[in-house]
């Protein structure tokens, strides 16, 4: 059984930063993309950032400069770095992540997501 276990998040005051990370867990073959999305109260989920295998990096251009996104192949895990932090980056925030499992297909998995406040 695959799983994303994210940790960070919190309360910070604007200007501040904070530092995400998820953890792929289980019968891993590969993991292709991953990422972070997020959804504001009454708004749509949107991606925040993803990265390849080989490093091809894409960020939505509201946090271009300001957020970094990481990741460690060997241990399958993924961060997002988010300096210089706005009220509008208010959210809950979810690991995304396309994986093939020995015993299935590529499947795109989720984090439970994590808070992450901006105020103050």
């Amino acid at each position: 059984q695959v799983q994303l276990v994210e940790s960070g998040g919190g309360l910070v005051q604007p200007g501040g930063s904070l530092r995400l990370s998820c953890a792929a867990s289980g019968s891993i073959r590969s993991i292709n993309l991953m990422g972070w999305y997020r959804q504001a109260p009454g708004k749509q989920r949107e991606m925040v950032a993803y990265i390849t295998t080989a490093g091809t990096i894409n960020y939505r251009d509201s946090v271009k400069g300001r957020f970094t996104i990481s990741r460690d192949n060997a241990k399958n895990t993924v961060s997002l770095q988010m300096n210089s932090l706005k009220p509008e980056d208010t959210a809950v925030y979810y690991c995304n992540a396309n994986i093939l499992a020995y015993y299935s297909s590529t499947t795109e998995y989720w984090g439970q997501g994590t808070q992450v406040t901006v105020s103050s």
